[in-house]
């Protein structure tokens, strides 16, 4: 019995034994896994914290790659070309005028580069102008340009030329408001698509109230008159409320109406009347009604391949009226010849392009009004190029419109100089988040209107100024 019970004890103990040993078998196991699990989990926090590093140095790269310039290059070569050939072509094509009106063969040069001067200077200011105070401010200079536009009718406000009043002189020079009325319209619009954007898409009164403002517009420059600026504004509105999403039928029905409109605009004005009839044949009378246009195909015709050299042009010896100011393509392509004319088309069509390029860019990264003013922009600039070259070359009737960023005339060039301004400072906070200006601007007028800029983590990334 002893025995027995000997033998169970040891028996048991071996099992006890038996079991610990199992025990810490499997402990050692599962600590080994947990080893093996924090391994991995290391490995892995090392592999994402990697993978983290290098996604920033490339986000880093990408950066420095985009903040490169301030502003976009090509908008600043390309136009920097127009205004430089521009006015290199005003200062040959006015010696003539210039001396027998003035008595001073640069007269009309001098004026120019006091012009594109004064320009600059406002575009400066332009480019250290926040988009967001345009986008505030746009009724406001809509409403003054609207006083303007009631002022330059009224006798001994208005300055009349050509039997046309569209000029306030302002002492030094004379402001010819239907080029601010079409800035202003732009950025105006630009702001009602952003702030009824799913009115316009889907109501009617969307997309007519703004044509109550452009009706008023156009009554008013018909009263100059000034037909020229009046289709200029309307094709530009038409054509930013069409990428507004405007409904196609209320598109077409507008666009038939205006029609219908400028046709009888011009069969009721015996003048308008004239200048289509001697554009369907301006052969028939070429010493009268026909004279400019002749004149101005004979220049083309003088011109050739390669031109009659820089300063040689016969035409404007008093041949071709309007030289320097809407003739100013006629005289360049004799001048340069068709290399010219060609390389003029070339830069407007890459600058009216680059411009389309950088809308769709705002577009894509939700800067809705920094895109529709783009796009605004971008059809006038592109519209009153293609008209003015298209009536120099005969395509289309006789029409006073300049040649954007070339033709003579002060109040043209300071516009466009704050046009291409307000595209570079709308590409240019298209890239940064902080920009240029803001901070000053935030100072004075104050938060409501501009983002604060003094956050440490915008300062650090080489996203503030």
């Amino acid at each position: 019995m002893s025995a027995e019970i000997m033998i169970n004890s040891r028996t048991k103990k071996q099992a006890a034994s038996a079991g610990n040993i199992n025990l810490l078998s499997k402990m050692f196991q599962q600590s080994a896994k947990n080893r093996n699990e924090k391994i991995k989990l290391k490995s892995k926090k090392v592999s994402r914290k990697k993978e983290l590093s290098s996604t920033k140095q490339v986000t880093q790269i990408v950066l420095e790659k985009d903040q490169k310039w301030l502003f976009d290059p090509w908008i600043l070569i390309i136009t920097v070309s127009i205004i430089t050939l521009g006015i290199t072509m005003v200062g040959s094509a006015s010696i003539s005028i210039a001396e027998r009106n003035n008595g001073e063969p640069f007269y009309y040069l001098y004026r120019q580069l006091i012009a594109t001067g004064l320009g600059c200077g406002i575009g400066i200011i332009v480019l250290f102008t926040p988009i967001k105070f345009w986008q505030k401010m746009g009724p406001l200079l809509l409403l003054v340009t609207l006083m303007l536009l009631i002022a330059v009718l009224v006798p001994g406000i208005g300055k009349e030329i050509n039997g046309s009043s569209r000029w306030i002189a302002m002492g030094v020079f004379n402001l010819q408001v239907s080029e601010l009325v079409k800035l202003a319209m732009v950025i105006y619009l630009a702001g009602y698509l952003v702030r009824h954007n799913e009115n316009v898409r889907e109501t009617i009164k969307g997309f007519f109230m703004p044509m109550i403002v452009l009706a008023a517009i156009a009554v008013l420059l018909l009263m100059e008159p000034d037909l020229g600026a009046t289709v200029v504004i309307s094709v530009t509105a038409l054509g930013m409320l069409f990428l507004g999403g405007v409904r196609l039928w209320q598109f077409l029905v507008l666009i038939l109406i205006m029609a219908i409109g400028v046709y009888y605009l011009i069969i009721l004005e015996p003048y308008r009347l004239v200048r289509i009839q001697s554009f369907m044949d301006p052969w028939a009378d070429p010493f009268n009604t026909g004279f400019q246009l002749t004149q101005s195909l004979i220049a083309f015709g003088r011109g050739e391949l390669t031109g009659v050299g820089l300063g040689n042009s016969i035409q404007k010896l008093f041949y071709l009226p309007e030289g320097h100011t809407d003739f100013l393509f006629a005289v360049l392509a004799e001048e340069l010849g068709a290399i010219g004319a060609i390389s003029v088309i070339a830069l407007f069509s890459a600058l009216v392009s680059r411009i389309f390029i950088l809308a769709k860019k705002a577009d894509r990264l939700n800067q809705t009004f920094s895109a529709y003013l783009m796009f605004g922009l971008a059809i006038w600039i592109g519209l009153q190029a293609f008209v003015n070259i298209a009536v120099n070359m005969g395509a289309l009737p006789t029409k006073g419109l300049t040649l954007p960023l070339m033709s003579y005339g002060g109040s043209s060039m300071m516009i466009m100089c704050v046009v291409i301004a307000l595209i570079l400072r709308a590409e240019h906070e298209t890239r940064y988040k902080c920009p240029l200006g803001n901070m000053l601007w935030a100072r004075i007028l104050g938060a409501h209107i501009v983002a604060s800029c003094d956050t440490e983590n915008e300062k650090k990334s080489g996203k503030s100024f």
